[in-house]
């Protein structure tokens, strides 16, 4: 391509890899203008790193993990390197039992493990309301799962905004009115915090 005064302009780089990152809102951008959600920032923070990838948004607010489950085949209808597994959240919310967790999220690693796709799974944490047993059986899927399938693991999708007691003092510089779902500048630290270990599975 040649500009205007005969300068030649190199062709853009191709993107080498394809990034299918699969979740719920958190994942969708929900409350965000559209350049602020997760995938956007992710997409330009990892071009800031010098890996061009082709990034798709198949995050669907409210969805479940049999909701992924579900539509997991037609998310995959085209070559795809790494998928982020971000999913499970809206179980929690809802009290769902946490051995469903991890049966469908078992059946979904197994599908992209049978298709030799790249897996980077999101852990989440439950909270005590439900009681010690659910929160130990919620978190310990998303910790065993991975081990299972020796995938990267990024432990707590909140884990940059949280303090260890699961909350923050700045919770309101992080989060949208809702106290669910981090605002721009929450994305832009769990993007930061989450973008070594996308790297690393893109290296796999």
């Amino acid at each position: 391509m040649v500009q205007a005064g005969g300068q030649s302009e190199a062709p853009a780089e191709n993107p080498s890899k394809t990034v299918v990152a699969f979740g719920d809102s958190l994942t969708q951008g929900y409350g965000l203008p559209a350049e602020s959600g997760f995938v956007p920032q992710l997409d330009a923070w990892l071009a800031g790193q010098g890996s061009q990838v082709r990034m798709i948004n198949a995050g669907v607010s409210g969805d479940t993990t049999a909701g992924g489950l579900a539509r997991l085949d037609w998310t995959l209808v085209e070559p795809v390197d790494l998928v982020i597994v971000n999913l499970g959240s809206n179980d929690m919310l809802r009290g769902l039992d946490p051995g469903l967790v991890n049966k469908n999220l078992n059946q979904i690693l197994e599908k992209l493990e049978a298709q030799s796709i790249t897996t980077l799974l999101v852990g989440h944490l439950g909270p005590l309301n439900y009681g010690a047993d659910y929160k130990e059986q919620y978190d310990q899927a998303f910790q065993e799962l991975a081990a299972r399938y020796d995938v990267e693991f990024y432990p707590f999708y909140f884990k940059t905004l949280m303090a260890p007691e699961g909350v923050t003092p700045d919770l309101q510089n992080y989060f949208q009115a809702d106290g669910l779902h981090p605002n721009a500048e929450g994305v832009a630290a769990v993007v930061a915090d989450m973008g070594p270990f996308v790297l690393r599975a893109l290296d796999r």
